[in-house]
């Protein structure tokens, strides 16, 4: 079965939406399932956290998995786990029920997704596997675009419940569009790991400098990211009053941006290095981060300010995040998804911990959301400029 570049990047972006669909499709009925399991909505919403903590756990768990036993095994399974608790979902009529289905939901969500990132390094890798990574972004921002809508028109036509049963199809979709069209990436005639080598893989990865500088970057810049997914409904609905229609174009914007600054690190990779891009995104997001900071103490933190600042901050994932990646399975390439896992389960908890911080404040102001992109930001930049060289020479390419 051959693979091209775009063939690779439609399949692997079909499966890495699972996770923006699972996330954001059932924003717009919180309130719904906050009723229908008799809790508030502030207790509902730690529903988003716990997925993401799920799939940080599945992404650890099954992405040495993937190494020691293929990538169809291990992504066929996750599809089936995620599929089964979807439904287990419609059935919650308390809290702890659907905080433990979403738990169980976010670890094959994690089985599935952290494949990913190591079937592009299976085929491909420097320049041209960034560009694969870009342009698999850019079809995968379609998710987080138009979940929201899909959710509300979902909610409109019977109730949250059927939210799921459409996350439940779209699994069922992706196992046979995989299961038929995407063969086994990974060369079986690599030695598989015992448990005791996947813990010093792990650990390989752990101490090597230069790799988790690039694992930094992308934690950090995901958990400035969640701040302020956690934070948007109270910063547009409640801050801004805007209304819940006009809600997605807002939130919207920021995926459109992100989709654009992928087009871009695409046309930059001609003549700039991976690295160089990723430590352009970094400076711009800091400097976005600084903004929001400002205009916040100033108090001239209008809509018209906050929206571009937002949007230059987010949009830079494009640039920080399929470099980095790309940069670090370029020294893994023998256990990519094992390090996959482990940047999966860093950037996850660091994007669960970072939401959790913006909403446990409950304070009723931009603040908690500007410190932690500005924090998340600072991480990034020292971290990448602390643990990698400066690439300049394009011997990553």
């Amino acid at each position: 079965m051959e693979l091209n570049p775009r063939r690779v990047a439609i399949l692997v972006a079909a499966n890495t939406a699972l996770a923006p669909f699972a996330i954001d499709a059932y924003l717009p009925a919180m309130a719904a399932i906050a009723d229908t399991i008799n809790a508030s909505i502030h207790r509902t919403e730690l529903s988003i956290s716990v997925f993401l903590f799920g799939f940080a756990l599945g992404q650890l768990c099954f992405g040495p998995m993937s190494d020691r036993l293929g990538r169809k095994p291990v992504l066929m399974s996750g599809l089936v786990v995620f599929l089964c608790a979807s439904l287990m979902i419609m059935t919650a009529d308390s809290l702890t029920s659907l905080l433990v289905w979403r738990f169980v939901q976010a670890l094959g969500g994690g089985a599935c997704v952290v494949n990913s990132a190591a079937i592009v390094r299976d085929c491909f890798s420097g320049r041209e596997a960034a560009r694969v990574m870009s342009t698999m972004a850019m079809i995968m921002m379609l998710a987080p675009l138009v979940a929201p809508a899909v959710g509300s028109l979902l909610l409109h036509m019977a109730d949250w419940w059927l939210i799921f049963v459409f996350l439940a199809v779209y699994a069922g979709f992706l196992l046979w569009l995989l299961g038929t069209r995407l063969p086994e990436t990974r060369d079986m005639s690599l030695p598989a790991a015992s448990p005791r080598q996947v813990i010093r893989n792990y650990a390989s990865v752990l101490r090597h400098r230069e790799g988790m500088g690039y694992i930094c970057a992308v934690a950090a810049s995901f958990a400035g990211l969640f701040a302020f997914v956690t934070a948007s409904p109270f910063l547009y609905l409640d801050y801004f009053s805007l209304s819940p229609g006009v809600y997605p174009f807002v939130f919207g914007v920021n995926v459109v941006m992100i989709a654009g600054s992928n087009r871009v690190n695409i046309y930059l990779l001609r003549k700039r290095t991976p690295q160089q891009n990723l430590r352009l995104g970094l400076a711009v997001q800091l400097i976005a981060a600084l903004g929001l900071v400002t205009a916040t103490a100033l108090n001239i933190a209008s809509l018209g300010v906050v929206v571009p600042l937002v949007m230059l901050f987010t949009g830079m994932i494009g640039l920080i995040t399929p470099n980095a990646i790309s940069s670090l399975l370029d020294h893994f390439g023998h256990i990519s998804a094992t390090a996959t896992a482990l940047l999966g389960g860093i950037q996850f908890s660091c994007g669960a911990l970072a939401g959790a911080m913006v909403g446990l404040f409950e304070v009723e102001h931009l603040w908690p959301m500007v410190l932690t992109m500005l924090a998340a930001a600072l991480l990034g930049n020292v971290g990448v400029r602390l643990l990698t060289p400066a690439a300049t020479d394009g011997r990553s390419a």
